[in-house]
Order: structure tokens, then sequence, then C-alpha cells
């Protein structure tokens, strides 16, 4: 394997966590990891509700869950509760939170291929025919509501079952800014524009000027243009998974 990311370090701004994967791929490239959660994952505000999501599940038809984190949460709220109702059918809104529910055990996954997110999965045609279908949306609270828009319009019976908060967490970031200005921080990756977003707060003025100037990746042209549009010079947007990420940031520094 290529070791094009020798010298450089990459700052992973993924949940705690849930970057594990994404550090054991980079450092096989020969890249130094900097890590800084810009997303704190809570219990959600009102458990109540989603417990009594759950009491129903055997009233819906299709269960779709929006992230592995959605899956992760969902899963452990469900079985202090109750089994998974047999019958129903199972949708994740991308390759990463397919394998979640592969490993709790899901076998059929409504799943759209290459670059997940909302719009991908609506495009399937299991969603296409689906008038009077009965499907609750396992996501953290807030959010998007593309999906849940889309699937009303077909005649759907839409709920949510929010397991999780997002929130931003407290870090101090006194030493790697020290470390950025003095250049040893040499691209970013961020996962989400909610992330983004954060990540901006968490840095503050000096530390924002150092993030537009640094290349940041991003999974998905929505984030990209997130990133652009808070004054990113840089914005290298790469196909979904770790993988791709891993293989983005080998290509953009074996150029440079």
């Amino acid at each position: 394997m290529s070791l094009a990311l020798a010298g450089r370090a990459v700052l992973v701004t993924r949940p705690a966590g849930l970057s594990q994967a994404l550090v054991a791929l980079l450092q096989a490239r020969g890249g130094e990891t900097v890590l800084l959660p810009a997303i704190e994952i809570l219990p959600p505000d009102d458990h109540a509700k989603l417990d009594a999501a759950i009491d129903r599940l055997d009233a819906f038809d299709i269960a779709v869950f929006v992230s592995p984190t959605a899956v992760k949460r969902a899963n452990a709220a469900v079985r202090t509760r109750r089994d998974w109702p047999e019958g129903l059918k199972y949708a994740a809104i991308g390759g990463a939170t397919a394998r979640a529910l592969r490993e709790i055990g899901v076998a059929e996954v409504i799943v759209p291929t290459g670059r997940g997110d909302s719009e991908a999965l609506a495009a399937l045609p299991e969603l296409s025919d689906i008038n009077g279908k009965r499907i609750l949306i396992f996501r953290g609270q807030g959010g998007r509501e593309a999906l849940r828009e889309v699937l009303l319009a077909r005649g759907a019976q839409v709920e949510y079952a929010e397991c999780y908060l997002r929130a931003r967490p407290r870090a101090e970031v006194g030493p790697l800014l020290q470390r950025w200005s003095g250049g040893r921080i040499d691209a970013v990756s961020v996962t989400s524009a909610e992330g983004l977003e954060n990540l901006f707060a968490m840095l503050g003025e000096a530390g924002g000027a150092l993030l537009r100037a640094t290349p940041v990746f991003a999974p998905h042209p929505r984030v990209g243009e997130a990133a652009r549009s808070r004054g990113v010079k840089q914005v290298i947007v790469t196909a979904a998974g770790d993988r791709a990420l891993a293989e983005a940031l080998a290509a953009f520094f074996a150029k440079v």
C-alpha cells in the first residue's frame, strides 16, 4: 500500500467512538490523525416518545435508518423493551448504515448503491409504490425533512423515532490551534454540514481562518457546498465511505 500520507496530519472530526476505521486506514497510508469530535451524541430529550414508537413497531411496514448511529441507538432502545417484529422491512440511507443493520442481524436492507442520501433512498423502486404504507424513520433530533416530505407525497404515513441528540462538544482547542498555526495540520475531514458549523464555532475566529486555508474533505456535495459557503478555499468532495475518503486523501497528497 502506498504511504502517500507519510508526514501528513489529518484532523478527523467525527463523533467520539466513530472514527476508528478511518483512523486505521489513514495510518496504514502513513498518515497521522488528530481527533477533534465536532458532534457529540447524547440521549434524546424525550425518551418516552421514543419508547412509545418502539411499543408500536408492529404497526409499521418499513423502518428507515438515517445513519449508523441511528441503528446503534435504535437497536439498544428496542432491545431494552422488546424484539424487532417479524415482517418489518428495513431501509438504510447509505452503505455504512446498511452494514450497521447487517451487524445487528438484519439480512435484507433496502439501500441505494453508491453515494447514500435521502434523495437516493427515495429514488429506489422499493419506495415508489408506498401509498398507505406506515413508515418509521429512526434519526437524531432535528435534521432534514426531505425524505419525509417525499414519502408523504407518495401517500405514506410517516413518523419519526428520534433516538439521539446531536450537540456541540466542549473542547480545549488551544494546543490544536498552536499545532495548526505551525503548519502541522494538512487536511480536515468533515462528514456533515452540522459538524462543519460546530467546528467553526469551536475553533473561534483564529481557528476559522486556519480551517478556511486548509484542504477540507467532505463525503457529499451538500457538505462541500456548506464548506465553500463558509469560505473554505479548497474543498474536495469524495465518494462515500471510509476507504474512499482515505484513497482521496492519499491521491491528493501524492500530487502535492
